[in-house]
């Protein structure tokens, strides 16, 4: 194109955002986004919404920690945030079973890596002080393993995704707790897929010291406004007396914004970085959603209708691996196998957001964030078997669709 040549204006189509996440953002959030004025990151609404935010987000995640607040950004943003403690030379063992727990586990070594490490491969780091427990995809990281790990490595950290999004395995946070306590070690949780959606508080798990999640799953605001994290004392005595090497992401600085100072609630926050009055609203929205729905109600409504996608694929001749309830994941028939990038390939030319398995084996993920409806599911299952049908499979859609009319009609029967 020429100096004076325009791209066009860029248009973005609605989809049906349904893959592990991000979803469909909730309307109301998109409206609280829209509709806020142009305003500084020092105005009184802004400062006034942020420490509302605190509050709620106490509630969402279950817990009286003080240093319970949003880190601006992704969820990366908040994971980086939740790992900053660890230090060169820190012993630290993490539990992988997935995409996601494995770029945890490359983040840990990276932050545990010490000159030599990085030297030696700066791109891979291996430090001899983090140890990776390595669980097959497909299966949940359970107490067992944790313990044994623990037991021999007696590290200061350890670290675990609650909900492998990777593989859609649910993993032992009750075990990862308890034997961070018998072993007195620092359990730092990756939960960006089961906040907002598994009903779980905080506070029930003592051994984990420091949690991160994000806000476009389970929250479902806008992936780009704040991935919320919560730590206890111990975690903030140990980052004050150690210190970390970041100012951005560290989480006593994190926290001066939304008015933690010292461990303690202070009336407004202070000039920290410039917060965007939009993201502010928008997240406030979302937290209000989701205290609005309850933790409990909410898990409930996502297990229903997981369980409705579950049989209608099952119907279809899929063979469902997951155990998550927000997210089916799932071998094609074996007319089809091979070909699962393909025919996610073509759903997403269409709009039907589904998505592969970014690890060997490939297989299908199929998600329900902020599709709690028959509607909706029924509109899921059909566009796949459409898909399916369009590569040959030659199912009959009408099967899969009788199971959700008999999941559902079976819970109308039992209210």
């Amino acid at each position: 194109m020429t100096d004076t040549e325009l791209f066009p204006q860029l248009v973005i189509p609605e989809t049906l955002a349904a893959g592990p996440g991000p979803g469909n953002t909730d309307a109301r959030v998109l409206a609280a986004f829209a509709q806020a004025g142009i305003a500084d990151h020092m105005q009184a609404d802004v400062l006034r919404g942020m420490i509302e935010c605190k509050h709620m987000l106490r509630k969402v995640w279950g817990t009286k920690n003080t240093y319970t607040f949003g880190v601006a950004g992704t969820g990366w943003s908040g994971l980086d945030a939740l790992f900053s403690a660890i230090l060169p030379g820190d012993t630290v063992v993490c539990f992988v079973n997935g995409t996601f727990s494995g770029i945890d586990a490359l983040t840990v070594r990276t932050r545990a890596a010490t000159r030599e490490d990085l030297k030696a491969n700066s791109l891979d780091p291996k430090p001899a002080s983090a140890t990776v427990i390595q669980v097959p995809h497909g299966q949940s990281v359970t107490a067992d393993i944790i313990e044994t790990a623990l037991a021999e490595h007696k590290p200061t950290w350890a670290t675990m995704a609650h909900w492998e999004t990777g593989s859609g395995r649910i993993n032992d946070i009750r075990g990862f707790s308890d034997a961070c306590v018998k072993h007195n070690v620092m359990g730092l949780v990756d939960a960006v897929s089961s906040l907002g959606i598994e009903d779980f508080a905080i506070d029930d798990f003592p051994g984990v010291v420091g949690w991160a999640s994000c806000p476009q799953k389970g929250v479902l605001c806008l992936p780009l406004t704040y991935a919320p994290v919560s730590f206890t004392d111990r975690y903030i005595a140990h980052l004050r007396e150690n210190g970390c090497y970041s100012y951005v992401h560290n989480p006593i600085f994190e926290a001066r914004h939304w008015g933690i100072v010292d461990g303690k609630d202070t009336a407004a926050g202070s000039y920290h970085r410039t917060h965007s009055g939009y993201a502010v609203a928008a997240f406030h929205e979302a937290l209000r959603i989701n205290l609005q729905h309850g933790r409990a109600q909410k898990a409930a409504d996502y297990a229903h209708h997981e369980a409705a996608l579950r049989s209608a694929v099952q119907a279809l001749g899929c063979e469902v691996t997951s155990n998550m309830t927000s997210l089916v994941v799932l071998n094609l028939p074996g007319a089809l196998a091979g070909r699962e990038k393909e025919l996610v390939a073509s759903a997403r030319a269409k709009g039907f957001g589904i998505w592969p398995t970014l690890s060997e084996p490939v297989q299908v993920r199929i998600g329900i964030l902020n599709q709690l409806s028959e509607a909706a599911i029924t509109e899921i299952v059909t566009r796949f078997a459409n898909e399916m049908n369009a590569m040959g499979a030659n199912v009959d859609v009408g099967k899969a669709l009788k199971a959700l009319e008999t999941h559902y009609a079976a819970a109308i029967a039992a209210e």
